[in-house]
């Protein structure tokens, strides 16, 4: 056992303890999971017990979040293993609350900013590259965070329109058997670009845009034939579109247009013998100028902390054994 320590640390008030402790204390039980340590709340100080090295640690922890909490932010336990995480990696002043991290505030007032070392490279990539393929596992903000990017360049009028779009592959369920003409048989894979949108400009500003065709949501098969000018194009769920797909994609990119491609090549829905153009593309343009490839981890992931322990077994065990489809396809 090393060197035991205890350290407190103290807010101004009430408000800021309550901000900062969460409710019922969440915030610090689940900092108590991160580390071997005690936390013992009295008012507007909490006292920190262990190992020294934890102390320090758990203390480097909510001093970083006190920063937010100052601001009037609400810290929630997924902001403590965030930050956790970065203090154990010896990177945790990156996430210090700077004003021009801020990425945009949404129409309810909520500062959207990167979260991890991860989220921060990304939109740097996609500030200096005209192309970037975002590649990770899902919950590490990767269309979430370049959705917000594109609402950022159309407020700046850096661009004029956007155009968001994924394949339409079946996972599991026909389409044929799903009810509504076409674009209602399309319409579920495209929701989770419906719902950020609405998140980020409110739903009447966001019909107003559609209306105008300043914001295009639609399959990727309806990008064939075209030339995108003067646009923020969003492809999504990447890893199921094929090789000809893919290079049928990048090429639709016009002049003053730039491209931001995501996807999880862990959950690759094609049919089996069907190669991931996203899979290909990273061995065929990982050496282009003006194209950045952005790599998420579990570590980036900002959903329940459960979902990165989640990842991690699976990038494990896929690592110890052949998947099941791996095995079939042989």
């Amino acid at each position: 056992m090393g060197e035991q320590l205890e350290k407190k640390v103290a807010v101004a008030n009430n408000d800021e303890a309550l901000r900062l402790f969460g409710q019922f204390d969440a915030n610090l039980r689940c900092l108590e999971r991160q580390f071997p340590i005690r936390l013992v709340p009295r008012g507007t100080e909490v006292a920190i017990l262990g190992d020294k090295v934890a102390v320090e640690q758990a203390a480097q922890v909510l001093e970083q979040l006190k920063k937010l909490a100052l601001e009037g932010n609400l810290i929630t336990p997924q902001d403590v293993q965030f930050t956790a995480s970065m203090i154990k990696r010896g990177q945790g002043t990156a996430l210090d609350p700077t004003e021009e991290d801020t990425i945009l505030v949404t129409h309810r007032g909520k500062a959207v900013k990167p979260k991890t070392i991860g989220q921060k490279r990304y939109i740097e990539a996609i500030n200096k590259h005209d192309i970037v393929f975002s590649i990770g596992p899902a919950g590490t903000g990767k269309t979430y965070l370049a959705m917000a990017m594109a609402v950022k360049a159309l407020r700046s009028r850096d661009i004029s329109r956007i155009v968001l779009t994924r394949p339409a592959v079946e996972a599991g369920e026909k389409l044929g058997f799903l009810p509504g003409d076409l674009q209602e048989k399309v319409d579920p894979y495209l929701r989770p670009l419906y719902d950020a949108l609405y998140d980020f400009l409110g739903t009447d500003t966001y019909q107003k845009y559609a209306e105008r065709g300043i914001i295009e949501i639609a399959p990727l098969a309806y990008m064939r034939g075209r030339t995108l000018d003067d646009a923020f194009i969003l492809l999504d769920e990447a890893q199921n579109t094929t090789p000809e797909q893919m290079k049928m994609f990048l090429t639709r990119l016009g002049f003053g247009s730039k491209a931001v491609i995501t996807g999880d090549i862990t959950q690759i829905d094609l049919p089996p013998g069907r190669f991931s153009g996203l899979e290909e593309v990273q061995h065929v343009l990982q050496d282009v100028k003006g194209i950045d490839f952005a790599y998420f981890t579990h570590q980036d992931v900002v959903r329940h902390e459960l979902v990165q322990r989640i990842i991690a077994a699976y990038e494990k065990w896929e690592k110890e054994h052949k998947s099941p489809a791996a095995n079939k396809e042989e």
